[in-house]
């Protein structure tokens, strides 16, 4: 089982704590499937700073691929967070150097995996087409759900992610039975404490929250779906696997950043600025 994250990275600077964490949808992705028995590997652009050389250390501490990793001269991209009751709350961002195109080596790479994970933040939609002709895609939308930027990729997909903690049941699944309608063998929906939803367009499969120790929810979301590709890949039952990704955002829960590897963050970023609501 091959699974190959390509996109985002950030570092996560949490003032309140003075340590930064890695971090990014494409990269945790990766984080998670290695964890859960995968072979992974992660596609990016790390900036020169100390921030993207926390970020490249920590992809080495968890025995994830970097052979393709750009490292570009400039900041890493970030995000300020704050923990207010075990829930993240964003404030400042910059993309830093994590802007890249993908170029023929890079494809003829991506060709070698089972699955490949990108992400609304990884700024790649252009290529979807590209990757999804490489090898099979699975897409991560969070909340973005309006059909003008979901109608073009949905057709290149084989497995679409929404994260739909404000939806009722009912609307949920109308969103996935759609999704599915048009491409993708498989969607899901995390719904926060609400019991999340897989479907093929015939069956749909529901899994409840795995009771945890809340510390931090941020990255719980990407865990969920690392665990999710394996069993994909692995092709085991959806119930199993389902349990088994609740369990992996439970463990992440439990602790700061999306999966540890905290450094000391610069004195300059972390003075507490005005607090902003997170995306779910």
């Amino acid at each position: 089982m091959r699974l190959l994250g390509i996109g985002d990275n950030v570092v996560d600077r949490y003032r309140g704590l003075g340590l930064m964490f890695p971090g990014g949808n494409a990269l945790n992705v990766a984080v998670a499937a290695r964890r859960a028995g995968a072979q992974a590997a992660y596609l990016g652009a790390l900036g020169t700073d100390r921030a993207g050389v926390v970020v490249l250390e920590a992809l080495r501490d968890e025995r994830v691929a970097v052979g393709r990793v750009r490292v570009i001269d400039g900041p890493n991209a970030y995000a300020t967070v704050d923990v207010v009751d075990g829930d993240r709350v964003f404030a400042a961002s910059d993309i830093g150097v994590s802007r890249f195109v993908l170029d023929d080596d890079d494809l003829a790479y991506a060709a070698g995996f089972d699955l490949i994970h990108t992400s609304d933040c990884s700024m790649l939609e252009a290529q979807v087409p590209v990757l999804a002709a490489c090898a099979p895609v699975s897409f991560d939308f969070s909340i973005r759900r309006d059909p003008g930027y979901t109608g073009p990729l949905l057709p290149h997909l084989t497995v679409a992610c929404f994260s739909a903690s404000d939806l009722d049941e009912d609307a949920a699944l109308a969103m996935l039975h759609a999704a599915v309608a048009v491409g993708p063998r498989i969607a899901l929906a995390t719904r926060g404490s609400a019991p999340s939803l897989l479907t093929d367009g015939r069956r749909v499969w529901r899994q409840p929250v795995v009771p945890a120790s809340l510390v931090d929810t941020l990255g719980a979301g990407d865990s969920f779906i690392g665990r999710l590709l394996v069993g994909v890949m692995r092709r085991e039952d959806p119930a199993v696997t389902l349990h088994a990704a609740a369990e992996a955002a439970a463990i992440t829960c439990g602790s700061y950043g999306a999966f540890g590897h905290g450094s000391p963050l610069a004195p300059e970023f972390a003075a507490p600025a005005r607090r902003t609501p997170a995306a779910s």
